[in-house]
């Protein structure tokens, strides 16, 4: 990314952090939570001139080559680039780029301006065996972005120049986008014209259209919105054998879908430079509101009937107990989420038979549209939550989620630094599994935290992307590190959950990807014949294996 400022050893710019002023909870909490020591000390990351980093191992005639194509300021082998390139933004990755520990930094970094330049780059990597990993945003976690152990040479390439909405057409609810555009660039070119994408992960700020589609990716709004793949009409790709351009249609029955295996790929066949989006009206509001069940199970309840029966609601976001204790944890003494964990409101609610802290599930639903047509969706919603029990906290809890959304990330480098473990898992299923895949998920997670000396541990979890068939599970854990085996320990409990997570019938990924972290797990997904269908076309189009070697595909080029 060609952002200024940005954190080479955590998440967003150096200017932003996550502000635990009036945060009284927090730290004790956390102490009760994790059996964390009363004096917790906070270790800074090294500073980027200790890193022992690796001399680039292209010669001044491939540095000079690749100028030729791209531009002289658009070639870049200085330590901040390279190592800002280095991984993305797992916690695998932070732990390692926090203590100095970079096995595999990128040889360059290049910065094409327009399609011509990836194509002549991925000529020229061809041509001398040199790996290429396309870069959008650099928030990938699972391993997405880093660079293949041994001996070749690799250059990151990224997108961040081609970053422009090309045209808008107004008529068809469409836009032509480049891929290297941000969140904020994507939406802030779309709302000009009166149109959103709806696409708002919570790496929102600092990843791209091109990354998004490469992972097939998922927005808060996504169960308004739809996830990327319900939103990309239409993908260029440059591969190293020539150019895909799929058919910019809303449908079609021409054979298998080209559209649906470029989308996820993963920079493993070629690289995404432009797609064609679905769009949508700006929103004249967006009404977000908050309500508290006795248990999880009203909440599903609930969100099934929405989606079964409607007002299908933009954003729906179901807390267990756990999670819902976390935002009483991070609550600030005054408003929003809070304005719920002050004395008064905490009495008022044990009186209507709710805890923040004691079993109760919050629920974050909201509509996006205009007034109107925002005002019928609450009359048929609000309804519907009360009949499942559901107790309305008023928009104030919304709206509190709503800022706060992008911050959360922030949080994850202090707790780093105090020598906390805090990583995600995600994953999906039917309705009918729900249940079953979340306690062997959360179990599975508790116990793989104490069994690699992590304490008693804390695993949180939500519902955050519903269908009409069924909804995403994803879950926050948190432990204490053991001090210099961050990266063994972590790697158990991944194993150890994934293996429960695929067992219970859940789905690999629903909108993380693959990356590196999942690959040896992908033919449990796709079975041995699928594994070989998907090499077949990595030949096809990338025949020497220059494309993100490692990811996607285990041990193959």
């Amino acid at each position: 990314m060609d952002i200024p400022n940005l954190r080479w050893w955590g998440w967003g710019t150096l200017d932003q952090t996550y502000s635990l002023e009036n945060r009284p909870r927090l730290w004790p909490t956390l102490r009760q939570w994790l059996a964390l020591p009363e004096d917790i000390s906070h270790t800074p990351p090294v500073l980027l001139e200790d890193i022992d980093l690796r001399p680039p191992r292209l010669n001044d005639a491939d540095l000079a080559a690749l100028r030729k194509v791209a531009g002289e300021d658009a070639v870049r082998v200085d330590r901040l680039s390279r190592v800002e390139h280095a991984f993305g933004k797992s916690y695998r990755d932070l732990v390692r780029v926090r203590a100095g520990v970079v096995p595999n930094p990128p040889d360059a970094v290049v910065y094409p301006s327009d399609e011509s330049q990836v194509a002549a780059l991925l000529a020229w990597a061809a041509d001398r065996d040199v790996a290429v990993v396309p870069f959008g945003g650099g928030s990938s976690v699972l391993g997405g972005v880093e660079p293949e152990p041994g001996p070749r040479p690799v250059i990151s390439l990224d997108m961040a120049r081609m970053d422009r909405v090309l045209s808008v057409d107004h008529v068809s609810w469409t836009a032509r986008i480049q891929a290297g555009a941000t969140g904020p660039e994507v939406e802030a070119q779309l709302n000009a014209q009166g149109f959103t994408l709806g696409h708002f992960p919570q790496s929102f700020e600092f990843s791209t259209l091109g990354g998004w589609i490469a992972t097939r990716a998922a927005g808060q709004a996504s169960t308004g919105y739809g996830k990327i793949e319900d939103m990309t009409q239409a993908v260029r790709m440059v591969s190293p054998q020539g150019i895909l351009d799929t058919r910019d249609a809303p449908a079609t029955a021409t054979g298998p879908s080209l559209l649906q295996l470029l989308v996820g790929s993963e920079g493993l066949f070629g690289v995404i430079t432009e797609a064609t989006v679905r769009i949508h009206p700006k929103p004249q509001v967006q009404d977000y509101r908050g309500f508290l069940f006795r248990s999880l199970e009203d909440g599903l309840a609930t969100l099934r009937d929405l989606l079964q029966g409607g007002p299908r609601p933009t954003v729906a976001r179901l807390s267990d107990a756990a999670e819902t204790a976390g935002f009483a944890m991070l609550a600030r003494k005054h408003g929003g989420l809070k304005g719920l964990a002050d004395v008064a409101a905490e009495a008022y609610l044990g009186m209507r038979g709710h805890s923040l802290t004691g079993g109760s599930c919050v629920l974050i639903l909201g509509y996006d549209g205009d007034v109107k047509a925002t005002q019928r969706a609450w009359k048929q919603a609000a309804p519907v939550c009360k009949a499942h029990g559901g107790l309305a906290v008023g928009r104030s809890v919304g709206e509190s989620w709503k800022r706060e959304r992008f911050a959360q990330p922030y949080l994850r480098d202090i707790l780093l630094g105090a020598g906390v473990l805090v990583d995600t898992l995600e994953t999906a299923t039917s309705w009918t599994n729900l249940l079953r895949l979340y306690g062997a998920m959360t179990e599975a997670l508790r116990s793989a935290i104490r069994d690699t000396d992590g304490g008693p541990g804390y695993v949180m979890t939500h519902v955050s992307h519903v269908y009409e068939w069924g909804a995403s599970l994803y879950s926050t854990f948190l432990g204490r590190q053991v001090r210099g085996e961050e990266e063994q320990q972590w790697w158990a409990i991944k194993r150890a959950t994934t293996e429960a997570i695929l067992s219970a019938g859940g789905t690999l990924s629903h909108h993380h990807g693959i990356g590196r972290d999942h690959a040896s797990w992908f033919e449990r997904e796709v079975g041995p014949l699928g594994v070989e269908a998907f090499r077949a076309v990595k030949r096809t189009l990338d025949p020497a294996g220059i494309l993100n070697p490692g990811i996607l595909l285990p041990q193959g080029r």
